[in-house]
């Protein structure tokens, strides 16, 4: 069963598990600097810790933007991948966040960008790199 919470940046219980997942994913896995992937932005976003059967598998996180809401930080553990967590977690990220008048926006890796398509995000603009990852912005065409 897969199981999506939501919280603040002060949730000791919950900020523990989703760091944990953003190392192993973000800074071992993608060699993405650690001083990029833990950033300013902590204190001020909403962060969803996708489990499986009570076991922390996946991760997202959202904050607000003078372009709108940026959905940010999605991962998944290896071991948990295509198993739907991805797809539990940005259904409830969406269903939070999405209001009328408001852009719900990210910047997609390249290698995830056909599955955000599923969820109705088009991509806007160029490929760009980030962290030394190919990455588009995308929004979700509502």
């Amino acid at each position: 069963m897969i199981e999506v919470i939501s919280g603040s940046f002060s949730d000791n219980k919950l900020c523990e598990p989703i760091f944990k997942i953003r190392r192993t994913v973000f800074v071992e896995e993608q060699q993405v600097d650690e001083a990029e992937e833990f950033d300013e932005f902590e204190n001020s976003s909403i962060h969803y810790l996708g489990l499986i059967n009570g076991t922390p598998a996946g991760t997202a996180r959202w904050r607000i933007t003078s372009n709108g809401i940026k959905l940010e930080r999605f991962a998944v553990l290896k071991e948990f991948r295509n198993k739907g967590v991805a797809a539990a977690i940005l259904n409830k990220v969406i269903s939070d966040t999405v209001r009328p008048g408001v852009k719900l926006y990210m910047h997609a890796q390249l290698t995830a960008q056909g599955f955000y398509e599923k969820y109705g995000f088009v991509t806007e603009g160029s490929i760009f790199e980030e962290c030394g990852i190919l990455h588009y912005k995308m929004h979700l065409a509502v």
